[in-house]
C-alpha cells in the first residue's frame, strides 16, 4: 500500500498561555498543501516486526525514533499486527514547521487500518494520532482547521486560497521546538483567527502574525531575511510556518525562476 502524507502550513499562530503541565495553549489555522512524502507499507515475511527504510532527508535516523514506527507499535499493542516493511520517501523538509513527521505518522495509522482491515473508527484513529503528537490528528482530516489547546483540539474552518500560488523557502538551519517555546512570550490575542482569516488575504500582513517570529528571528536572522525577500518578490502574505525554519509566501503571480532568489535553500512552489 502506498499513501502520500501531505505537508501543512500555519496561517497565524498565537501562543496564548503556558499551561500547568508545562505545555502551551495555542490558536492557529492548519492548512494542507500539496507537497507530500511517499509512504509504502507491505506485509513482511521477515522475523523482525518492522523493517524500516528511509530515502531522503532522514537517512541515518534510528528507526525507533521515527513516528511511522511509533505509530505501528501503538496499533500493534492493541491489535498484534503482522510484520511489515515500511519505506518512507522523504520530501517534506525536517524541522521546517510543515508537519511532515506528524503527517507520516497519521498516514501510517490510516494505512495499517486499511491494510489489515482493523475497522478502527475515524474517532478512534484521532485518539491514537493525538498520542503521537499534538498536530497528528489534523492530518486525518481533509481540509483547513482551527487548532486550539496544544493544537490537538480541531474545528473545521471554511477557508479557500484558490487562485493563489504558494512558495516555501527553508534555509539549512534547524529550529528546536523546545527552544522556540522556551523563548516565546504568551499573550491573549485581541482578535481571534477565525475572524481574521475571513478578511481578504492582502489584509493579513497587518493582522495575522506568528508569535514565534520575534524570538526565532533574533536567533536566526537569516530566516527574517528570507521573509523580507519573499515579500520583496511580490508576496501578498508571508510568514513562518509553525515553530520551524520554513517561510511561506502567498502570491497572486509567482516570479519566474524564483529558486534563484534563494540559493542554498529548499524551495518549492505550487498553485
Amino acid at each position: 500500500m502506498t499513501v502520500y502524507p501531505p505537508a501543512k502550513i500555519n496561517i497565524g499562530l498565537f501562543v496564548t498561555e503556558k499551561r500547568p503541565d508545562g505545555f502551551h495553549n495555542i490558536e492557529t489555522v492548519f492548512f494542507p498543501i500539496s507537497l507530500t512524502d511517499r509512504l509504502e507499507i507491505v506485509v513482511s515475511d521477515m522475523d523482525e516486526k518492522i523493517h524500516f527504510e528511509c530515502l531522503g532527508m532522514l537517512q541515518g535516523e534510528d528507526p525507533a525514533d521515527n513516528l511511522c514506527c511509533k505509530a505501528y507499535h501503538l496499533l500493534d499493542t492493541d491489535y498484534r499486527l503482522p510484520p511489515v516493511k515500511i519505506r518512507l520517501h522523504k520530501t517534506i523538509p525536517v524541522g521546517a514547521g510543515l508537519g511532515g513527521g506528524s503527517s507520516d505518522a497519521a498516514y501510517t495509522l490510516q494505512a495499517l487500518n486499511h491494510l489489515f482491515h482493523l475497522r478502527i473508527s475515524d474517532e478512534q484513529l484521532i485518539v491514537y494520532a493525538s498520542r503521537l503528537g499534538s498536530d497528528c490528528a489534523f492530518f486525518l482530516q481533509n481540509g483547513p482547521a482551527l487548532g486550539t489547546g496544544k493544537g490537538e483540539i480541531l474545528e473545521s474552518i471554511a477557508l479557500s486560497l484558490t487562485g493563489y500560488h504558494i512558495l516555501l523557502v527553508k534555509p539549512p538551519v534547524f529550529v528546536s521546538t523546545a527552544d522556540a517555546y522556551s523563548s516565546v512570550k504568551p499573550k491573549l490575542p485581541q482578535r481571534h483567527l477565525p475572524e481574521l482569516v475571513q478578511m481578504p488575504v492582502d489584509m493579513w500582513r497587518e493582522t495575522i502574525t506568528n508569535d514565534f517570529e520575534d524570538s526565532v528571528f533574533t536567533k536566526f536572522p537569516e530566516i527574517k531575511q528570507i521573509k523580507e525577500r519573499v515579500y520583496a518578490a511580490g508576496a501578498t502574505y508571508a510568514s513562518m510556518s509553525g515553530s520551524g525554519s520554513c517561510v511561506y509566501g502567498l502570491f497572486k503571480e509567482i516570479p519566474q525562476a524564483v529558486e534563484r532568489l534563494f540559493p542554498g535553500c529548499f524551495v518549492w512552489h505550487d498553485k
